[in-house]
């Protein structure tokens, strides 16, 4: 493909288009719109032109927890089919892929040829599509980065049709506007992705209890060169308990393990909405904290495993029954941050409406994207069921992040206001700058860019 291709203004074709209502993964925001799912790319340039002038989204496999894969009242273009491998140089670990491949993919194909995906998010159902435009992060965050340092260049289908060929070079502004940007710059056709060798399918795993907080961020801190570092966390202990979880690190193990691919298993229906409460949620948290070892015990552990555990069970945001849930996840600063850390877990636990889904992170770079979310510091994920009761939580944990100088992550938010916005992400006008640039129509949208004020 050229390094940039003009095409005309194509015409609305209606039969692209069917009536949806889509959910984010959280399943607490229906949003009705206008869908196209393209098989080819001129399929994807025609749904370029959506019927009565709607505002377009691309979206990957709807993993975002909230409304940025939401397009309420506008038109989304499904890319999940837009999902071929097109090219792979093993010399170099160079993938050029389309934008619906996804994670389980690549690891499928790549794993056994002694490569794997360098920066991968929480589930391998994510798209490749979405993790660019949201800058996803792992485990390996503090010494890897973001998935957008490891891009070389992407084609960027604009909204006048063309395409154009960016890479940090041609259009270091696009560049970093797309990596992160939330679909608002354009859909990606083509994604040149760098892949990480490895020396087998498996890890050597460690897990630890841990006490209280301060020994979580003891352990982080002991173990700042692992290759990999999580921790789970008890999102309702309080008192002298409170942040006591399990910690797990990881390094590549030289050996491998049999390739048995695990059989996941499906949540046939959706759990009673008073199923998951303070009691249940305390029961299940005791009993995980204590099945963890007081002393370090290593295991060889597949990839898939270890990044992916929530993948074994299809369909588990079904746990929180129709109502659904909302997940908080942020990041603050090494050490003047920890004293709100303590601050979002003791307002969470007085509350008790945290799951048993809480992830602790320390991350060590920041993400080259305008606004990508990554910074050095702990990043504090929880899901939280959509109750009511639930918009004055997350405003007192915005709060709180917004006065320690943290940051929100936008692919799990649904309740950030435009002021902590403003606030958290200081690059939005650079950001705003190049949409005018490239999009100057706002031919491009969704429910969290106009809620943000982005749209």
């Amino acid at each position: 493909m050229a390094a940039e291709t003009n095409a005309a203004s194509p015409a609305v074709r209606p039969e692209l288009w069917k009536a949806l209502t889509l959910q984010s993964w959280g399943r607490a925001m229906p949003g009705p719109c206008l869908a196209a799912r393209p098989e080819r790319l001129r399929d994807l340039q025609a749904a370029l032109a959506a019927p009565e002038g709607r505002a377009l989204l691309p979206r990957g496999a709807g993993r975002s927890y909230g409304d940025a894969c939401l397009n309420p009242g506008g038109a989304v273009v499904l890319t999940e089919r837009l999902n071929r491998l097109l090219a792979f140089d093993p010399a170099s670990g160079l993938l050029l892929a389309e934008p619906g491949v996804t994670f389980a993919e690549l690891l499928r194909v790549f794993l056994p040829r002694g490569y794997l995906a360098p920066a991968s998010p929480g589930t391998a159902f994510v798209t490749l599509g979405g993790a660019v435009a949201h800058d996803v992060h792992g485990k390996n965050q503090h010494l890897a980065g973001s998935i957008g340092e490891h891009i070389a260049w992407f084609d960027l289908l604009l909204a006048d049709g063309s395409t154009r060929r960016v890479s940090p070079e041609s259009d270091p502004a696009l560049f970093q506007a797309t990596i992160g940007g939330l679909g608002l710059t354009g859909i990606l056709s083509a994604i040149c992705l760098r892949l990480a060798p490895v020396p087998s399918n498996a890890l050597l795993v460690r897990r630890q209890r841990m006490p209280d907080l301060d020994a979580f961020l003891a352990g982080f801190e002991a173990q700042a060169a692992a290759a990999y570092a999580v921790g789970w966390i008890d999102a309702l202990a309080k008192g002298a308990a409170l942040g006591r979880g399990v910690l797990e690190v990881a390094e590549p193990s030289p050996e491998g393990l049999p390739d048995r691919p695990p059989k996941p298993r499906r949540l046939p229906f959706d759990l009673p909405g008073l199923a998951l409460n303070r009691l249940s949620i305390s029961a299940f948290n005791e009993l995980y904290w204590r099945r963890a070892p007081l002393i370090p015990q290593e295991e060889r552990v597949a990839y898939e495993r270890f990044l992916y555990p929530l993948d074994a069970i299809l369909d588990w945001n079904r746990l929180y029954g129709r109502g659904g849930f909302h997940q908080f996840q942020c990041v603050l600063p090494f050490r003047e941050g920890e004293p709100a850390l303590r601050r979002l877990l003791e307002t969470v636990a007085a509350g008790g409406n945290a799951s048993f889904l809480a992830v602790l992170k320390a991350m060590g770079r920041e993400g080259i994207g305008m606004l990508s979310f990554a910074r050095p510091g702990y990043s504090l994920a929880l899901d939280i069921p959509a109750r009511p009761g639930s918009a004055a939580l997350f405003a007192a944990l915005e709060r709180i992040t917004v006065e320690a100088g943290g940051r929100i992550y936008l692919a799990k938010d649904s309740w950030l206001s435009p002021q902590g916005f403003a606030a958290m992400y200081p690059q939005a006008p650079d950001f705003q700058a190049v949409r005018a640039r490239v999009d100057p129509d706002g031919a491009f949208s969704s429910g969290l860019s106009r809620r943000l004020g982005l749209g």
